[in-house]
């Protein structure tokens, strides 16, 4: 009943406080891990699996399997967001227990700002993600998005004729274009366009074939540019519908053609994208980094520069002339503002 008071009130008072996200639900405490995990996406290509460059917040659920993220980190215009749980170990004291891909786990997709309040009931199961309560209309758009695609792959598997693949095709490229377009979302028609166009789908082709003639490609690009100038999505999306659009306008007249330097392009391309996410991630992890040890008071960054030396909270009371209960304290607010639970933790926040 606490909490039920608790998300209302969230909910009525969330944009009093200036950019405060509220995240908050429910996961399955018998399954999972009690570490959930918060993360931002801005490679729409990644979308799938478990990548610890992506991570920007942890919370540990209580005993009823209750979680919340909180703060003023988050960009105030809408961002792809992921809200996982795993059960992989530890490989290593103070690492990260990732290795870019965990079999057993479980994540949830969103679209969410930086004043954003969401409530994910029940539990964390993809199902009962229908029932989202949240202050951005937005929030919601994948898992919609989710259900048509549920329905487009049982129309597929119910004849598996050419015939059959051809009319799905025409039918089901309109449907998710058409339907993306009405979220008035490109963030949403990203998350369809990433999909239809997977090179690992048995519909590529048509993809291909598709881009040819139809101006809705063109039209999402216009969209990404009035939306999101100058972000990771529009640049990424521009760049591979170039891409695409140079294969099918050569495809005719190359008969024969050596496709090596076109792959090696695109590697290049793909590869010089990925090294740019890479770097605009750790700079934005950074410059986070030290705008929280900016909030610390003088005597606490002392503390946490000894305690990043590996002093005993002893030989820091020492250094410090102060008692250790006196350096406990500040070793408490120190794990609270820099959002962490042990040395191990801080320490690992500083060496990436």
């Amino acid at each position: 009943m606490r909490q039920h008071w608790y998300i209302l009130f969230t909910l009525l008072f969330a944009n009093v406080a200036i950019a405060q996200h509220n995240f908050n639900g429910h996961i399955d405490v018998e399954r999972w891990h009690n570490d959930v995990y918060l993360s931002v996406i801005e490679d729409y290509r990644t979308l799938e699996g478990i990548n610890d460059e992506q991570i920007i917040n942890k919370t540990t659920s209580n005993s009823d399997g209750f979680f919340q993220f909180t703060g003023d980190q988050l960009d105030t215009v809408q961002k792809i967001y992921k809200i996982h749980v795993d059960n992989c170990s530890t490989f290593e004291q103070g690492s990260n227990h990732f290795e870019g891909h965990c079999k057993d786990s479980q994540d949830i997709l969103f679209i969410a700002k930086s004043n954003d309040t969401i409530t994910f009931p029940l539990s964390f199961d993809a199902q009962m993600f229908c029932d989202i309560i949240s202050t951005n209309q937005k929030t919601a758009a994948f898992i919609k998005i989710d259900s048509l695609k549920e329905e487009m792959k049982f129309a597929y598997s119910e004849f598996r004729s050419k015939a059959n693949r051809d009319l799905n095709n025409k039918k089901w490229f309109k449907t998710l274009q058409d339907y993306g377009q009405s979220l008035n979302e490109p963030l949403a028609e990203l998350y369809i366009y990433a999909y239809l166009s997977d090179r690992g789908n048995a519909f590529h082709s048509y993809y291909l074939e598709d881009l040819k003639s139809n101006p809705y490609y063109d039209g999402l690009l216009e969209r990404l540019k009035t939306s999101y100038p100058n972000t990771s999505y529009t640049k990424q999306y521009e760049a591979e519908l170039t891409s695409d659009e140079y294969i099918i306008s050569t495809a005719k007249d190359t008969q024969g053609f050596d496709w090596t330097y076109i792959l090696i392009g695109l590697l290049v391309l793909s590869f010089s994208l990925n090294i740019w996410l890479l770097l605009s991630s750790k700079n934005k992890k950074q410059k986070q980094l030290l705008e929280v040890k900016e909030q610390l008071t003088n005597q606490e960054q002392k503390v946490l520069d000894l305690l990043l030396q590996n002093n005993s909270n002893k030989a820091i009371a020492e250094t410090l002339f102060v008692s250790v209960s006196t350096v406990k304290t500040h070793v408490n607010s120190v794990y609270k503002k820099m959002n962490v639970n042990s040395r191990d933790e801080l320490k690992s926040l500083f060496n990436k």
